[in-house]
C-alpha cells in the first residue's frame, strides 16, 4: 500500500524543498494544499481520503474528519497550537499528534515587538501617507517608558516578555499557572488578568482560545483597559472578540490594535475600516529560516512516529 502524506499548511515548501525531500526520501507519495489557504473540513477529508498522515497547519482536524480518514496514523503539527485537532478523538483512535512547540517562538515573538512599533510611531498610515503623495508627518509614540502587559506566558509568550525586558520596559503577565521562579528571575511581574488589562499601555496575546470559543477579551475587558493603551493579537482569532473591538476602536476607548490572526481568515471584516489599527495576514511563523525549520522538524516528527507503528 502506498504512503500518502497530504502537507495541509498553505505554503508549505515555499521557503525551501527539504520537507518533500524527507518525505520522498522516505517513501512517502505527497499530496500538498492546492488552494493556497486554509483548507475546510470537506477538502481535508477530499485530499486525505487515503494517506496515513498529515502534516498538518490549522485547518479543522474534528471528529468527522477523522472519521473520514481510515488510513491515518499521525497528524504532526507544524506549529505549537492544537487546538484545531480534536485530540480526545484521536486517542480513540489511536492516531499520534505530534507538534513543533519552539518553532514560531522567535519569529512569533519579533512580529509582536513589530507590530507594536508600526504602531506606536504609526508606520503603516505615514507609508500610506507618502505612497499616495502626501507628505505628512505622523506624531507617534515612544516605546520607552510603556507598562508591557503579556497574557499568557507559555513558550512565545515568555520570549515577548524577555524581549521587552530587554528593552527596558516595565512587564507584567498573566497566566492561568504562573512558574514564579521564572517571572522572579526575569523580573516580570506576575499579576491578575484584570490587573493587567488595567495597568498596561501594551496588551499582548499569547493565548489559546477557550474550550467553548468564547472569546478571552470582549466587552468588559476592553473596558478595563486604558484609552490610550494598545492591544496586539498574535495568538488566536477566537480570543478577541472583533465586533467590540470594533466599537472600542472606532470610539477611541483603546488606542489601537494590531491583529494577525483573526476568526474568520481570510479576514474582510468591519475592522479594516478604522485607521488606528495594523492587520497582518496570519504570517506570525512567517520568517523564511523558522518557518523552513519548523516544517522540517514537523516531517521528521512525521517519520519518527510511523515508524514506531
Amino acid at each position: 500500500m502506498k504512503k500518502i502524506v497530504l502537507t495541509s499548511p498553505s505554503s508549505f515548501g515555499q521557503c525551501g524543498s527539504e520537507p518533500f525531500d524527507l518525505l520522498t526520501k522516505h517513501g512517502f507519495d505527497v499530496i500538498n494544499n492546492p488552494f493556497g489557504r486554509r483548507l475546510s473540513e470537506e477538502e481535508v477529508i477530499e485530499l486525505a481520503r487515503d494517506c496515513v498522515g498529515i502534516v498538518a497547519g490549522v485547518e479543522p482536524l474534528t471528529a468527522r474528519v477523522i472519521d473520514a480518514l481510515p488510513n491515518l496514523k499521525c497528524i504532526s503539527r507544524v506549529g505549537v497550537g492544537i487546538d484545531n485537532v480534536d485530540i480526545a478523538y484521536t486517542k480513540t483512535k489511536g492516531i499520534a499528534v505530534v507538534n513543533t512547540p519552539d518553532g514560531p517562538t522567535l519569529p512569533v515573538a519579533e512580529l509582536t515587538l513589530a507590530m507594536t512599533m508600526a504602531l506606536l510611531r504609526r508606520i503603516p498610515q505615514a507609508h500610506h501617507n507618502l505612497k499616495n503623495g502626501r507628505w505628512k508627518k505622523e506624531i507617534g509614540n515612544l516605546l520607552y517608558g510603556k507598562t508591557v502587559g503579556v497574557i499568557g506566558l507559555g513558550r512565545i509568550g515568555r520570549k515577548v516578555a524577555a524581549i521587552f525586558r530587554t528593552l527596558g520596559n516595565l512587564v507584567i503577565g498573566y497566566d492561568l499557572v504562573p512558574d514564579e521562579d521564572w517571572a522572579n528571575q526575569n523580573s516580570v511581574t506576575i499579576s491578575s488578568m484584570e490587573k493587567v488589562l488595567k495597568e498596561a499601555d501594551i496588551i499582548t496575546l499569547h493565548i489559546p482560545e477557550n474550550p467553548d470559543k468564547s472569546p478571552v477579551l470582549s466587552k468588559s475587558e476592553f473596558a478595563m483597559m486604558r484609552s490610550s493603551a494598545i492591544l496586539i493579537n498574535t495568538a488566536r482569532g477566537g480570543v478577541v472578540d472583533e465586533e467590540a473591538l470594533y466599537e472600542f476602536l472606532k470610539n477611541n476607548q483603546i488606542g489601537g490594535a494590531a491583529l494577525d490572526v483573526y476568526s474568520k481568515e481570510p479576514y474582510d471584516g468591519c475592522l479594516i475600516e478604522l485607521d488606528n489599527i495594523v492587520f497582518t495576514p496570519h504570517l506570525g511563523s512567517y520568517a523564511a529560516e523558522a518557518k523552513l525549520q519548523m516544517e522540517i522538524n514537523a516531517v521528521k516528527n512525521l517519520i519518527d512516529e510511523m515508524e514506531k507503528s
